[in-house]
């Protein structure tokens, strides 16, 4: 059983999968292989002067890799509390994941928090009509679920929703931990 699965593998999710593996959480990511970022073009991210959207991907996995987190290619159908203390996540493929909390990820893509009975409310981004009504930490409508990036309302750019998916990680990780957590690393 995972502590954490994150349902995406784009900005928001391969950020806090980042966050979370370094902090020593056992993190399982599954992804579609639908990201929008697979598309971009970026030069409005701080740091970076140019960069295809696949690249930012594939050093977002990479980083996140390095720390130990998991990444599985595979469509999220399921996602279910159960009421109880384990999420049980189920994929197309009919696998089954467990895990303590889970971030729903998933870009512009709402279908499964619907079916996962999450509240949804009016997107503010042009083209996202629907978003996870989420409260400012990135806490769902349902206990153990989560909401980062331009699901949960953040805008589309891949900076905020990567930045997104951070927060989102230090609140799971404090939670879990029981006290605030920060990751600052220093020069050596």
């Amino acid at each position: 059983m995972a502590e954490v699965i994150v349902i995406g593998a784009g900005p928001a999710g391969a950020s806090a999968a980042l966050f979370l593996a370094k902090a020593g959480k056992e993190t399982l990511v599954l992804d579609s292989n639908s990201s929008m970022t697979k598309r971009a073009w970026l030069e409005n991210h701080y740091g970076v002067k140019e960069l295809t959207g696949p690249q930012l991907l594939e050093i977002g996995r990479e980083q996140a890799e390095k720390f130990g987190a998991k990444f599985i290619e595979e469509k999220v159908t399921v996602v279910d509390t159960n009421g109880g203390q384990t999420v049980y996540v189920k994929t197309e493929s009919g696998r089954n994941y467990r895990a303590e909390h889970v971030i729903f990820a998933t870009g512009a893509l709402t279908d499964l928090a619907s079916a996962t009975g999450l509240e949804l409310v009016d997107g503010r981004e042009p083209r996202i009509k629907k978003v996870i009504d989420t409260d400012r930490y990135g806490r769902t409508s349902r206990p153990r679920l989560w909401a980062a990036g331009t699901v949960a309302g953040t805008s589309v750019h891949t900076i905020i929703t990567s930045g997104d998916g951070a927060k989102v990680a230090i609140e799971i990780i404090s939670e879990l931990n029981g006290e605030r957590y920060v990751d600052h690393d220093v020069l050596k």
